[in-house]
Formats: structure tokens, sequence, C-alpha cells
């Protein structure tokens, strides 16, 4: 039972840390452009590996085809209706129209950096698969345990039905940004899990205004991130407009972009008053001095984009830090409702 503990706990682990990895390759996937870099999904391409020349995708002559494999032809997807060989001319029977959408372009960077990131969304599914299978064990212990990390693995099958929707729409921005939400809500239920699951004993100590702050800290990251994607698609409509003169960028921001660096100095505010609280109190939370290190990157990050012009990877690292942000305020929020619960039998 301990052995299947153990696994459970490392597994939890384990997704939580990759999950992270996605995080940081879809930045990276975002600022290079590469969203569409695999046009189909679930495979690149009609492949599980995908192609590294322009030359596979082209058709060719007394060659031989699988079923589903994708070519271009006259800037549009073509998908194979069963295994052939072709002859000496292009012959449209044997091939469908690719219909989800009608972008039709290769450019082995950004398919190869697109393929990473699901490669890593994968593992992420075999980590929670393998969590969720050993939370059996805990059945009888707790069935809240098994019950969630159910939940988990649905939500992560609906993370990637999500992502399948984000390529189909050609990177419609909504779509962006509601499967990034759903990432950090996965990573919470990760975190929860993970508090759930421990047997260690804390001397922490929590308050009302303390805990409070906390959940108002968790909920503004979440919509400061919603709000960062919008502002992210207007820079994106911004490059192919004007190209890469960073510097027109953000000459003239739309509405969304205004609120999202007004609301950041909310977000400062309410995070400071909890590391103050802290402090103050003897509280006992050291994550919190962490909390104010990411923030500070964060919004150093944030300040470097608009005043010096996107300097290299400041785009990336800004949303890679709101992410781990909301992450250390929900593992906090954790353990202040289990400071709670001790300080109420303290009291007794």
């Amino acid at each position: 039972m301990l052995k299947i503990k153990i696994v459970f706990r490392k597994s939890i682990k384990a997704s939580i840390i990759i999950i992270y990895l996605v995080i940081i390759a879809g930045a990276v996937v975002r600022m290079t452009g590469s969203g569409m870099g695999c046009p189909d999904w679930p495979k690149c391409f009609g492949y599980y590996i995908p192609p590294t020349e322009e030359s596979q995708l082209e058709w060719a002559p007394n060659h031989e085809y699988f079923k589903g494999q994708v070519i271009i032809v006259d800037k549009s997807l073509k998908v194979a209706k069963e295994a052939f060989t072709s002859t000496t001319s292009f012959d449209q029977s044997h091939w469908n129209t690719y219909d989800k959408h009608d972008y039709a372009e290769f450019n082995a960077a950004h398919t190869w950096i697109e393929y990473i990131n699901r490669l890593l969304g994968a593992l992420s599914g075999l980590a929670i698969l393998i969590m969720t299978i050993s939370s059996f064990g805990q059945w009888k212990r707790n069935k809240k345990l098994t019950l969630l990390s159910i939940a988990s693995l649905i939500l992560l099958l609906f993370q990637a039905w999500l992502g399948a929707t984000v390529v189909y729409s050609v990177l419609s921005p909504v779509r962006i940004t509601i499967h990034m939400i759903v990432a950090l809500i996965l990573v919470a239920l990760l975190i929860y899990l993970l508090k759930a699951s421990s047997t260690e004993e804390t001397k922490m100590q929590s308050t009302f205004t303390f805990r409070n702050l906390l959940i108002a800290a968790s909920v503004l990251s979440l919509i400061q991130i919603a709000m960062g994607t919008q502002v992210r698609q207007f820079v994106d409509e911004q490059i192919k407009t004007f190209g890469y003169d960073k510097s027109v960028w953000l000459e003239n921001p739309n509405l969304t972009f205004y609120a999202h660096r007004s609301f950041s100095i909310l977000v400062v505010l309410v995070n400071a008053g909890i590391w103050w609280l802290n402090r103050k109190r003897n509280l006992g939370f050291t994550l919190t001095n962490w909390m104010m290190l990411v923030l500070l990157i964060e919004v150093g990050s944030g300040i470097a984009m608009y005043y010096l012009d996107f300097p290299f990877l400041t785009q990336p690292l800004h949303l890679v830090f709101a992410a781990l942000l909301f992450g250390i305020q929900f593992y906090i929020l954790m353990q202040s409702f289990e400071a709670k619960r001790i300080t109420k039998i303290n009291n007794v």
C-alpha cells in the first residue's frame, strides 16, 4: 500500500512538472508563430513523426502513399483515401481535400516546434493516466483522491480536444485563451491532489484575511492571463500588418492592453499584501517569498516588452512566469486551508 501511495504522489508531481513544460512549449510556439506547424491533428501532415523537408509533402510519380498521408497540391492539403502507388500523373480520385481549414504551408522549424509541444502533451497524458490508475490504491483510504484523479484525466482529454479545435480554427484567439485557462485549472486540480494526499503536519497559521487575499490573488492571475492572451493576439495581428518592426507593435494598443496593464497594479498590491501579512503575523508561509520573486520577474518582463520593444524571450517568459505565479499562489492557498484546520484544533 505504501509503495502504491509513493507511485501516486510521484505521478502527481511528474504530471505538474510536465504540464508546466507543455505551457513553456506552448509559449515558444506562440513566440515563433508555429501554431499551425502541424495543420492536422493528432498526427502531423499525416505522420506520427513529421516531415523534415518540403519535398516529402509534394506529389511524386511512381511513389507509394499510405492511407491518411498528407501532401500539398495547389496550396491545399490533400489526404490519401487509401494506400496506393501513384502513376505518372496526379489522380484526384485517390485524394480527399482536407476540410477542417484551408491552411496549407510547410515550415520545418515551425512543424517540429509544434510537434515537440504535442509530444509533451502526450507525455502529460501518460503521467496523468499512471496517476489515475495508481489512485485506485487510495480508494479505501480516501475515495476523493480517486474521483479527482479520474476528473483530472477527463479534463486532460477535454484539453486535448480543445487543442484540436485550436488547430481546426486556425488559432482562434478565444479558443487559445480557453485552452490556456483549462491548463491552469488542471494545474490547480493536480496541486490540490498533491496536498490532499499528503500526511505531513504543518505548523503554519492562517487568518481569514490571508486566505481571502490568496483566493483573490489566484482569481486575479487567471483574469490577467486571459487578458494577456488577448493582448498577445493583438500583437500577432500587428506583426501581420507591420512585420517584425517591434517598435510599432504597441504604438496604438487596444483597450484590452490598457486593462491588462492597469490590472497589474491590483495584482501587485494583493500579492504584496499577502507577503506583508505573512511577515507581520509570522504565519510561516515561506513560499510567499518565491511568489513575490516570480511576480517581480513577471512584471519586469511586461515592462521590458512595452518600453524596450520586446527583448528576446520576454514574451514566453511573461506567460510562463504568470502560469508559475498562479501555481505558487494556489499551493499556498491549499496550505492556508490546511493551517486553518490545525489552528481550530489548537484553539480547542
